[in-house]
């Protein structure tokens, strides 16, 4: 009896341990979303360390100098990567893209059912940082930056907000949503030290005013 008694609990036990794990893949969990930025008063402290300049030339600048979406794992390319990581219950198919979840797009607090309904932006646009010192770049500089998950770069959003938004600087576009304003720039300014590049005085007067009001 011991033993039928012990293969009982070992069984019961199994089955707990089973739950348990099915809970882990299975229950609903929070929005991710794009790393952290610094704080606001990290921004102010990097804003004031940016280098201050009028804005460089377009010439030259083309989107095929940064390359993307690279490949990141098996059949997921950053796109595709940025896409699970933004949404809610995201269902991906066997090369990776994305057949069924939610996007909520915190530009202008749209949520999306349809993965062709949202962009991948680049928290800085590609042209402006080509304006801002990318040119100088190497390919490989540029494709690092244009796939960057570790800084606050990119970020699922509306689509034609996104393309509202096109290359402008804070002075020229901000999100709709006001109450993102100070994610946006802290965000924006994050990514602007990391990589060194410079600001023009009408964008480092935009961000500096919206810093403030954090």
């Amino acid at each position: 009896m011991s033993g039928i008694y012990a293969r009982r609990l070992s069984v019961v036990a199994a089955t707990a341990a089973l739950a348990a794990t099915s809970a882990l893949f299975t229950a609903p969990s929070a929005q991710a979303a794009m790393p952290t930025p610094v704080s606001a008063a990290t921004a102010r402290t990097y804003l004031g360390q940016l280098p201050v300049g009028a804005e460089g030339s377009s010439t030259g600048y083309s989107r095929d100098k940064f390359p993307h979406w690279i490949t990141q794992s098996g059949a997921c390319n950053t796109r595709e990567v940025v896409l699970k990581r933004d949404g809610t219950n995201v269902q991906q198919d066997s090369s990776c893209a994305a057949v069924s979840g939610r996007w909520y797009s915190p530009y202008d607090g749209a949520t999306w059912s349809a993965a062709s309904d949202v962009d991948i932006d680049h928290m800085i646009p590609l042209a402006e940082a080509w304006r801002s010192g990318a040119s100088s770049w190497t390919n490989a500089q540029r494709q690092s930056f244009a796939n960057d998950l570790t800084r606050p770069q990119l970020i699922a959003v509306t689509d034609n907000v996104n393309q509202a938004k096109g290359d402008k600087d804070p002075a020229e576009w901000m999100p709709p949503s006001s109450s993102y304003t100070c994610t946006y720039v802290r965000a924006w300014v994050h990514v602007k030290k990391h990589y060194n590049l410079s600001v023009d005085s009408a964008e480092k007067s935009a961000l500096q005013s919206a810093l403030n009001g954090c």
